[in-house]
């Protein structure tokens, strides 16, 4: 058995020949299913002008998800704090913890999520996209849910309605920064796997305790698809791999099917990225998930493992967190 605790990372993606009310429809019933499994947490990533995915609004949507379940902490994974005003983040994760206390995490990203364009119209101006504003507005969202608040401001809801505050990162510079603050800190391992083990290294030499935690805390995130066979995953995984590369050509879509994925053929230049793209994946049958993951912990000590399942049709989407569960326990 290996006894490590698993959450849930959603894009509420779109697929090709489905609306956004669709793919909605199905995250919420993912996060209902998921909590049926044992699963810990269910976090929504906030992405912007992707056709291909429905959590732009993760407040909103979380109060739905929230909502629909009973049990399974629900979050932010996460919120990109350049695009929004700190007061406006705390008072909104105020509002779903005194909705739902004990329930909510507040993961928070240091990335736009998106091009620098819609970044901009987000926020209406482009001064908190720099880098060197981060901790400061970290910072000051963390003390609107204290009694003191800022500059006698203080969240409402959100005095005494702390969530709990992640820090989300693919960096050293992330890590760091959850060291000092003494936050847990989750490492998305699916962007930068090359990165992971450095960083953690990073987050655990320099983490100083805190309000929030006495230790350091490391999640891992990481892409997972398990099917019965490694080829029936491969399979399953090909829309995955087609959509980002039409992500990174510039012309983001819907989640192809399978089917449409089969019928494209990658030239060499793509193949060699697609190949990049599953390094450190959780890819193949419940066997071989099960080893892909006893070695990731081996190699990061994760105190617990996020996965994030990038798959055409929610059945399949559910039938992979089964597998995973069910080869882990075993």
């Amino acid at each position: 058995m290996i006894d490590v605790p698993l959450s849930v990372l959603e894009l509420a993606p779109v697929e090709s020949g489905r609306s956004a009310g669709e793919a909605l429809a199905a995250t919420t019933e993912l996060a209902r299913r998921t909590e049926a499994l044992g699963y810990r947490r269910f976090w929504v990533a906030e992405h912007h002008n992707m056709p291909g995915i429905a959590s732009s609004a993760p407040a909103v949507l979380l109060a739905h998800l929230a909502a629909a379940t009973s049990s399974i902490k629900v979050g932010s994974g996460g919120v990109m704090l350049p695009n929004h005003a700190p007061l406006v983040v705390a008072e909104q994760f105020g509002t779903l913890e005194a909705l739902h206390p004990g329930r909510v995490d507040l993961g928070i990203g240091r990335a736009p999520g998106t091009d620098q364009a819609t970044a901009a119209a987000l926020r209406r101006t482009t001064e908190g996209l720099n880098a060197e504003h981060f901790p400061r507005e970290l910072r000051a969202l963390i003390d609107y849910f204290g009694p003191a608040g800022v500059g006698g401001i203080a969240a409402t809801p959100g005095r005494g309605d702390k969530p709990d505050v992640w820090l989300l990162g693919s960096s050293g510079y992330s890590a760091q920064v959850a060291a000092a603050l003494g936050l847990p800190f989750a490492f998305a391992h699916h962007i930068s796997p090359g990165n992971t083990v450095a960083a953690l290294r990073l987050y655990r030499e320099n983490f100083r305790p805190s309000e929030t935690l006495t230790e350091p805390y490391a999640m891992v995130a990481a892409s997972a698809i398990c099917a019965d066979t490694d080829e029936e995953a491969d399979f399953q995984a090909t829309p995955r791999d087609l959509a980002f590369l039409y992500l990174v050509s510039g012309r983001p879509r819907a989640l192809p099917t399978p089917q449409e994925a089969a019928g494209f053929e990658p030239d060499t230049q793509q193949r060699h990225f697609i190949a990049q793209r599953r390094q450190g994946q959780l890819l193949g049958s419940p066997a071989t998930v099960r080893g892909q993951v006893e070695e990731l912990l081996a190699d990061t000590q994760a105190d617990e493992l996020m996965l994030n399942t990038l798959v055409y049709d929610i059945d399949t989407r559910t039938r992979s967190f089964e597998l995973i569960k069910k080869a882990l326990a075993a």
